[in-house]
């Protein structure tokens, strides 16, 4: 499961996975074993790290969350992998809602000259039995759809075009 995260103007990819201790932590391009957290309150619990625990108190609020560890506090502002994924396109007049992982197209909601605003499903998808359903992160118009039910494609392939609104 991959994640990005923004601390102080610097963003931060990381990925977790099970293993036999609890989870790999993949950070740039260091590997952490064990990683695991356990929750003993509604906003506190230990994190402990290749065999080291420390006691962490946090905050959720949307997409930012406030960590307490060792002393100090930072905020992590959480990047939801697919609005990454959507905001990488260069082109500034078009948005692209791209696939989070391999998969296949189950059914399409919407329709090319369609305006949605932000949260509309756009498709549902499938990988590995897993459905997920793929938004538009913002208002817009629906340009192109790439993909039709059934078609397959790769991760980072574009599931639908969007244009803003009024342009």
């Amino acid at each position: 499961m991959r994640h990005c995260f923004e601390v102080d103007g610097v963003d931060y990819e990381l990925s977790l996975s099970r293993c036999q201790q609890g989870y790999r932590l993949r950070l740039r391009n260091k590997v952490i074993v064990p990683v695991a957290f356990s929750q003993e309150g509604e906003s506190c619990g230990v994190l402990t790290i290749a065999g080291e625990s420390e006691p962490v108190q946090f905050a959720i609020d949307g997409d930012m969350i406030h960590v307490h560890i060792r002393g100090r506090t930072r905020s992590l502002h959480y990047r939801d992998p697919l609005r990454t994924l959507a905001c990488a396109n260069d082109e500034t007049d078009h948005l692209v809602a791209r696939a989070p992982m391999p998969g296949v197209v189950v059914t399409t909601n919407v329709s090319p000259g369609q305006p949605v605003p932000a949260g509309t499903v756009l498709m549902k998808i499938e990988s590995m039995k897993l459905e997920t359903l793929i938004r538009s992160p913002q208002n817009g118009v629906i340009e192109q759809i790439h993909f039709q039910e059934g078609e397959s494609f790769e991760r980072g392939a574009a599931l639908v075009t969007l244009s803003e609104e009024g342009r």
